[in-house]
């Protein structure tokens, strides 16, 4: 990673770090665990990119896709999707939306980062200059971001913080898990 990928990677997990609650965590797209690392979170993350488990005191990472791949049957305060939801397909966004139920506490929170569409001419042309190495920039989807949001609380979360950062060019969403 280069300097201004970890530099987005750092200020997306400082923006989601505001609406951590609890200490335990699902991240969804770890990468090599640096949300962990960055906190005192203990808990399990999963990335594709991941070519084998990494266990440590603290956390477990999990090589695979989530939902099809994570097979813990586990409770957590939060899961993250930092960066994640954009290399989803439109069509798949609403499977993420109720695969997380089982995983969450009562009261539990998604927290979501996502760019905007417009990041995509931004990120060609850094990579284009080989300031970035753009983790699979060319598979990000273009969809309505507003999607996120009613897909979410239709099916069974509560919107409790929307904001942008990074110049307005980054979403983030915190969603809490209705319970009855």
């Amino acid at each position: 990673m280069k300097k201004i990928d970890r530099w987005l990677q750092v200020e997306r997990i400082r923006q989601a770090q505001k609406y951590i609650t609890g200490n335990s965590i699902l991240d969804i797209g770890c990468h090599r665990g640096e949300l962990f690392e960055k906190t005192n979170l203990t808990g399990d993350g999963i990335d594709p990119k991941l070519n084998q488990k990494i266990q440590t005191p603290k956390y477990t990472l999990w090589p695979g896709k989530f939902p099809e791949d994570f097979t813990l049957e586990k409770k957590y305060n939060n899961v993250t999707l930092l960066a994640v939801l954009e290399h989803i397909p439109e069509d798949e966004l609403a499977k993420y939306a109720t695969a997380l139920l089982p995983y969450l506490q009562p009261k539990g929170r998604v927290i979501i980062t996502i760019p905007s569409p417009k990041v995509d001419a931004i990120l060609k042309i850094l990579l284009f200059l080989k300031l970035i190495d753009g983790m699979d920039v060319h598979n990000h989807q273009d969809f309505d971001r507003s999607l996120i949001q009613e897909i979410f609380t239709v099916n069974g979360y509560t919107l409790i913080a929307k904001k942008r950062f990074e110049l307005g060019l980054n979403l983030l969403y915190v969603f809490e898990k209705n319970d009855s």
